[in-house]
């Protein structure tokens, strides 16, 4: 149960999280808005290092930083897919895909699901899909550079995850850390190599800045809760962030939510419901 609920609160972070980036992305370039955010997370897991411990050891750094190389590849992709837009749609297809490969491996190192959740598990898969799948005449389509940034965003996300549980869960924040700095790295030299093609407009800071400590905060639970429970459950409740951001859509940017979104809320709400039982 404890491992649940902060599956919940990591799949809550990471969806505002990606509303307010895809947000930012849109007022500036999209590195823009990354080179704040990067460097915010960062400050994020550094005041969290006293309460919290960190073991730098070899499998720390190394599992660490081949996340932050994820997650700076994850961070470019994500904010830009969601800049382009609509956001109701491409979070899902996401989403779908960051929960696909974190399933397998967990599966393939010996996880076992009860009755519960072998029923769980492709309930919250199929709701996934249904809030994806909501568009219909009259609805924003995306573009097929948007789903190709879509599925991108969604395999980095997955590669990062999987080597954050890899990392030795008696690290502490330190592969979070490592993560972070890496992809901190990443991300500045990036836009200082492509700083003339990054445009004169300013980020917004403050979005920016959220949308990073937000996802420090889902990246901290999610590691909370994949070491006091299963890779495979963890990461399905977690792939159901596209449901906060729907709704932050809707209520900010009017986008519209379809009937078949809404049934995919209510099937996560059961699928929520069933993993609980495992």
């Amino acid at each position: 149960m404890l491992a649940l609920l902060l599956a919940l609160g990591s799949s809550l972070a990471y969806g505002c999280a990606d509303f307010l980036g895809g947000l930012g992305a849109r007022k500036a370039h999209v590195l823009r808005t990354v080179m704040i955010a990067a460097p915010a997370s960062l400050a994020v897991e550094l005041l969290l290092w006293p309460f919290l411990g960190a073991s730098f050891d070899v499998g720390a750094l190394g599992w660490g930083a081949a996340s932050g190389v994820a997650s700076a590849a994850a961070f470019a992709m994500l904010y830009r897919t969601l800049a382009i837009g609509p956001m109701n749609v491409l979070s899902p297809v996401t989403a779908l895909v960051s929960a696909a490969l974190p399933v397998v491996v967990g599966l393939l190192q010996g996880e076992h699901l009860g009755a519960a959740g072998l029923l769980g598990l492709p309930l919250a898969l199929t709701a996934v899909v249904l809030v994806s799948a909501g568009h219909g005449a009259g609805a924003a389509r995306p573009s097929r550079t948007a789903l190709l940034l879509a599925l991108g965003a969604g395999a980095a996300i997955a590669l990062q995850l999987v080597f954050l549980h890899q990392a030795p869960s008696d690290s502490g924040v330190a592969p979070l850390i490592v993560g972070r700095a890496v992809s901190s790295a990443i991300t500045l030299t990036a836009a200082g190599l492509l700083r003339r093609r990054l445009g004169p407009e300013r980020p917004a800071y403050a979005m920016a800045a959220t949308a990073g400590v937000l996802d420090s905060v889902a990246n901290l639970l999610f590691l909370l809760a994949v070491r006091s429970g299963d890779l495979t459950v963890v990461a399905v409740i977690t792939a159901l962030y596209p449901a906060g951001t729907v709704l932050l859509a809707r209520g900010v940017l009017a986008e519209r939510i379809h009937r078949g979104q809404l049934v995919g809320l209510g099937t996560a709400a059961v699928a929520v419901g069933l993993l609980a039982l495992t």
